[in-house]
């Protein structure tokens, strides 16, 4: 059983995700009791593969108010945990050019923080206006078919 702590809504706006893949985060002390309290932001987050590791860029976690003299920087590095031949699958899919690694979504799994990565290629600007013509024509047609339901009970 796992609780969403924050989640990335433009990556899937943005990328069309090929792939998904559970990482464990590593972290600080004053960041988990942040994540406890609601202060992480995984929006505009993103991984790269870098001298073997996969490291996270750009995920914010808010400073805890209660610690002592140890603070954390907001937006540090973090290194995701995953194994070795998981990292040169990933190093070798974004050597592709207009492929990324997207966090989609940070959560919290038994009592352990995981981050969703997915593997994402970039959407241009006609394949959203898709997305939202698609998404409209489903969303007229439930409203009929719940409509036409509703008149014959």
């Amino acid at each position: 059983m796992s609780t969403e702590i924050s989640v990335n809504r433009k990556a899937l706006r943005d990328y069309h995700i090929l792939d998904r893949i559970e990482a464990g985060i590593e972290l600080k002390g004053t960041e988990v009791k942040s994540i406890r309290g609601g202060l992480a932001n995984v929006n505009n987050a993103f991984a790269r593969v870098e001298k073997g590791q996969l490291w996270l860029y750009d995920m914010d976690i808010q400073p805890y108010e209660k610690a002592s003299h140890e603070q954390h920087e907001p937006k540090r590095l973090r290194r995701l945990l995953l194994h070795r031949q998981e990292i040169e699958k990933l190093l070798g899919k974004t050597q592709i050019e207009g492929f990324s690694l997207v966090a989609l979504r940070v959560y919290w799994k038994g009592h352990r923080v995981k981050v969703e990565i997915g593997l994402g290629k970039g959407k241009l600007a006609h394949d959203k206006r898709q997305d939202l013509k698609a998404k409209a024509v489903k969303r007229e047609t439930d409203r009929v078919v719940s409509g036409f339901n509703r008149s014959r009970s």
